[in-house]
């Protein structure tokens, strides 16, 4: 369903490529980009959904108990006396079952098991709607594996409180070597006990996710296999400030709530975020070395999380074990569905199962011998139209075509302009757009990369953000979001100009990495080449529609909750105008990644299951 009006008109340029003598033009007042009005009734809409999926969320919550033995709050003496305390479910019998684990500092009894209304339901699934139904049992822990599931089939599921949170010892001293410490000593733990086989598997959801980075880099004895489902791996570049540019929405909601939810070790996060601008040691201290990561991984990377965990997932795919001397085997699931909707649907729980099955109890299903990636392409909406399997991340027959910007018409092209053009915007206006007219049916896939060539006016930085738009017949094709925002775009970048230095080491084509460790003012008059990364998608296009890449000073979605990207929120630069120079001298550009349509409908990881 895409959210214009009926009448919308067309937009007034489609493009033509002309034929121009070489030359200079500048500044031009190249139009704004296009604007999509919506009707009184169609925000009444809005409102009424918001208000109809908060007060009823799509969460269904069984409440059947399994046969099982529960033991609640067993503690668990840390290294250094803190005791630790886990809630542990597993089967009845005698025999040694493997372990799925995670630790958390949200409470490991904050479960909807406490009330048959509903209303212990985390108010996240209230305020971040799912756009399909999340089906978890009362005994499931916030953004944790289900028991329900995992435990007829022959696993033991620990959801431990981490050190601050719950009925645990300690205070949390949240992304710090603490942390690691304590899943150690926690994996030591469950691997050792009567009822364990000695294998453990890690898994949860965003911060349960994250926090298995730091000690799988350990490889502790009995650390089988990790299962990080959407989860950030660089403090500074993924969630505080990416782009160089600080996140004052959710990383402010997140920072509090936890901090309510948890015993967390002073000084405040939020203030320590906020006052550390660059990369520095403190930042380096808090992101851990995935390059050491030593046990097999499923990753989740989600297209639906462009604002907080989607480029981080992806890295850990790319970088995942790479420093060790002999590299363990990762695997890369991707979506763009809701985050729970996903993670909790039956084909996401199956896989995983089919993933720890071969991991954890040695199984041969035929996990080893599936494709590393299972690759699902999105025509609209948060159904795939196409999911396939593939032998690397991005795929690799895709063709690289690098689109020029003509300030001219404001058109995307095979090659540069013949014409110099200086095309500005002002911090606080509404940006300028390029448009590529597909021309034929195409699936774009990967992250994309852009290069402007920029000049400042009346400052001495700039902050850029980027979007990149779908249009079919003159509307915006909407896209699952981040916080349950189902108006997104195909895909995002931030960049502040200042910070444009590039990490050789990490930095590809398609990948430009910032090391984001000092500002290097801009010059009057100076022209510089700012490159920006563009998070991971996967689009199919039809012949004849476009793609549009819009570029200004402030993000590109309103805040409000109804229409807008809550509680998603960043940090502009309010005075000064941005020159984006284009043509022979200042080849800006995007680089991409496309290939035929291919693929259908059906999931390859479980086809082939025996």
């Amino acid at each position: 369903m895409r959210h214009t009006d009926a009448d919308l008109q067309p937009p007034a340029r489609v493009c033509p490529r002309r034929d121009r003598g070489g030359g200079s033009v500048g500044p031009v007042p190249v139009p704004p980009p296009q604007r999509f009005r919506h009707s009184p009734a169609w925000f009444l809409g809005r409102v009424a959904r918001r208000i109809r999926l908060f007060a009823k969320p799509r969460v269904d919550v069984a409440t059947a108990e399994p046969d099982w033995i529960l033991e609640r709050d067993v503690p668990v003496t840390m290294r250094d006396g803190t005791v630790l305390r886990v809630n542990v479910f597993r089967p009845r019998g005698d025999e040694p079952v493997p372990v799925i684990m995670s630790a958390h500092p949200y409470g490991k009894d904050a479960v909807p098991g406490r009330s048959r209304s509903g209303r212990a339901l985390n108010p996240q699934y209230r305020i971040m709607p799912q756009p399909d139904r999340v089906g978890i049992s009362a005994w499931t822990g916030w953004e944790a594996p289900d028991p329900a599931f995992w435990v007829p089939r022959g696993y033991a599921v620990v959801n431990a409180d981490a050190r601050g949170g719950g009925t645990s010892e300690g205070q949390a001293h949240l992304f710090e070597a603490q942390e690691a410490d304590d899943y150690e000593d926690l994996i030591a733990w469950a691997g050792t006990q009567p009822w364990s086989t000695g294998k453990v598997g890690l898994d949860g959801v965003s911060y349960l996710a994250l926090s298995q980075y730091a000690v799988a880099a350990r490889a502790p004895e009995q650390l089988a296999a990790i299962c990080p489902w959407e989860g950030f791996s660089d403090l500074y570049r993924d969630f505080a400030w990416p782009g160089g540019i600080r996140e004052n929405g959710f990383a402010v909601l997140w920072s509090t709530l936890t901090a309510r939810a948890a015993r967390v070790a002073p000084p405040p996060l939020r203030r320590e975020l906020a006052r550390h601008t660059t990369r520095d040691q403190w930042y380096r201290d808090r992101t851990p070395d995935i390059d050491r990561i030593g046990v097999p991984v499923l990753v989740c990377g989600s297209f639906s999380d462009h604002n907080l965990h989607t480029r981080g997932s992806f890295e850990v795919f790319r970088r995942a074990g790479q420093a060790r001397p002999e590299r363990p085997r990762r695997w890369l699931y991707t979506h763009r569905g809701g985050k729970w909707a996903t993670y909790y649907s039956t084909d996401a729980a199956s896989i995983r199962a089919r993933f720890f099955d071969h991991t954890l109890r040695d199984l041969d299903n035929g996990w080893d011998a599936l494709p590393p990636v299972r690759l699902a392409v999105y025509e609209s909406g948060p159904t795939p139209v196409a999911v396939t399997a593939e032998s690397e991340w991005p795929p690799a027959d895709l063709r690289m075509r690098r689109l020029f910007l003509d300030g001219m018409d404001g058109c995307l092209g095979d090659g540069p302009s013949r014409v110099t053009v200086q095309t500005g915007f002002a911090m606080n206006g509404p940006g300028l757009e390029w448009t590529w007219r597909i021309p034929e049916a195409l699936d774009v896939i990967g992250p994309m990369s852009l290069r402007l060539h920029v000049s400042a006016r009346a400052a001495d930085d700039l902050t850029l953000f980027v979007g990149v738009r779908k249009i079919a017949e003159g509307a915006v094709v909407p896209f699952e979001g981040s916080y349950g925002f189902d108006r997104a775009w195909m895909s995002y970048g931030w960049q502040r100009a200042g910070f444009r230095d590039l990490d050789p080491e990490l930095t590809t084509d398609l990948h430009p990495v910032h090391t984001f460790e000092r500002r290097v003012p801009i010059r009057p008059g100076e022209v510089i080449p700012v490159d920006i990364e563009l998070r991971e998608h996967a689009t199919r296009f039809r012949a004849g529609e476009e793609l549009r890449l819009v570029v200004r000073g402030r993000w590109v979605h309103s805040r409000n909750p109804v229409t807008g990207s809550f509680p998603a929120g960043y940090v502009r630069r309010r005075g000064g105008t941005a020159i984006i120079h284009t043509g022979p001298e200042h080849p800006s550009s995007l680089l991409l990644g496309h290939r035929h349509p291919t693929g259908s409908p059906g999931e390859p990881w479980l086809e082939k299951a025996p």
